[in-house]
């Protein structure tokens, strides 16, 4: 008996929906991609190039700009015998130090019988081995830093890879870095000397109205679904509510792969606006479980005293710390824990707004008030209320009355 067969009632080719997928042309970026371009001259001229610095929220074309460019500038590269430009891209999620950088970029231009373990070097002894690597390639290499913001304060490699040319620690080989961030204070973290170097050039990606990412949103749809599979507003919803969230064609893209496979799963024969309403709460709500995991009880605390909190005093959204913490302490002791210090749930919804869980806005009220944050949710009530169901936290908390209120409240 045969237990799986292809199913090709819904999608011409799900593939064009992923995250990985590289277009032939990039809609609604422009401008942006005149200026990248620019920005990219020295390196077609055989000359030093610039160091540049993107940022931008998820979703709004910085990486797939960067690749898009890259691939073109080595491809135009080659009707020139004087150029030889080599591109390195690193995501540096995983990547929290410039130690792990350092060592990554040298393992990605050996082979897999000369990698080197990510402990037990001396860092000084890693950046010799990439100050080697780098001159036997030679001539320009491109170096993408995606998520640069993860290296943290440990920026060291920020600092020594541009300066490795003037430094005398390479003689063949122009370094350039791309550093990408989806922190906009990321750059005033930096020592200054990193800098006046990373953010030689900066390029800003705004958000996606709903009309731009309706528009990529459609040529992406018409090449991903069969002819007439997708009911009259299915795209327009999408981009609606990625608009009203992040304005990221990332959440767009997602939706439409969602809602497709709800109507494939259910053997249905159109994708309609209630598969796309139905794929939102889904995929919220497997935001939140993801972000959830490797949080500790106390942290499952803190999401809830912020989802009391907004359902109890509405008015007053957002929030500062003191308000939430007298709300994260009766919780503790409700389910017989020991709450933790002020400073110790500070970093709890430092946590949560890291992981996209929390808004979190800093204020400056001069020197009567000085400097705060406030915090709100940024995920639907009904999608956390969910998600901390499913932990099973403990029978002495209401949930229920939760639930209640915030649906009598209008909240979800």
């Amino acid at each position: 008996m045969t237990l799986f067969e292809r199913s090709e009632a819904i999608f011409e080719d799900e593939n064009v929906l992923h995250d990985d997928y590289q277009p032939d042309s990039l809609e609604e970026r422009n401008d942006e991609l005149e200026q990248y371009t620019a920005y990219f001259q020295p390196v077609i001229n055989g000359s030093q190039p610039r160091n540049i610095f993107l940022y931008g929220k998820t979703g709004v074309g910085k990486t797939a700009a960067t690749k898009y460019l890259l691939h073109h500038l080595e491809e135009d590269a080659k009707q020139y015998d004087d150029l030889s430009i080599t591109t390195v891209y690193l995501n540096c999620e995983d990547l929290t130090s410039s130690y792990r950088v350092a060592v990554a970029l040298v393992n990605t231009f050996r082979s897999p019988s000369e990698q080197i373990s990510r402990t037990g070097h001396p860092l000084n002894g890693v950046y010799e081995k990439l100050w080697t690597e780098l001159d036997q390639i030679g001539g320009t290499v491109l170096i993408v830093l995606d998520e640069v913001d993860y290296i943290g304060d440990d920026d060291s490699i920020l600092y020594q890879l541009p300066r490795a040319r003037s430094n005398e620690k390479i003689e063949r080989a122009r370094i350039g870095i791309i550093g990408i961030s989806n922190d906009f204070k990321y750059r005033e973290k930096l020592d200054p000397c990193v800098e006046d170097t990373l953010c030689e050039r900066e390029l800003h990606f705004p958000p996606y109205d709903a009309n731009e990412l309706q528009n990529i949103l459609e040529k992406r749809a018409s090449l991903a679904f069969k002819n007439g599979i997708l009911e009259g507003e299915v795209v327009p919803l999408c981009a609606a509510l990625a608009a009203q969230d992040k304005g990221s064609a990332r959440q767009g893209l997602d939706l439409l792969l969602e809602a497709g496979d709800l109507a494939r799963r259910r053997s249905d024969s159109v994708v309609t606006e209630d598969h796309v309403r139905e794929a939102k709460q889904l995929l919220e709500k497997q935001r939140i479980e993801e972000s959830m995991k490797e949080l500790t009880s106390h942290g499952h605390l803190t999401l809830l005293a912020v989802v009391s909190a907004t359902v109890s005093r509405p008015s007053r959204v957002p929030f500062q710390k003191q308000d939430l913490y007298e709300q994260y302490t009766d919780l503790a002791v409700a389910t017989d824990r020991d709450p933790l210090g002020g400073r110790a749930f500070h970093n709890h919804l430092a946590e949560l707004s890291m992981l996209g869980v929390l808004n979190r806005t800093k204020r400056n009220d001069g020197r009567g008030g000085g400097i705060y944050y406030e915090y709100e949710i940024d995920v639907p009530i009904d999608a956390a209320l969910s998600t901390l169901e499913n932990l099973h936290m403990s029978s002495e908390l209401d949930l229920e009355s939760l639930w209640r209120n915030a649906k009598e409240g209008g909240l979800v």
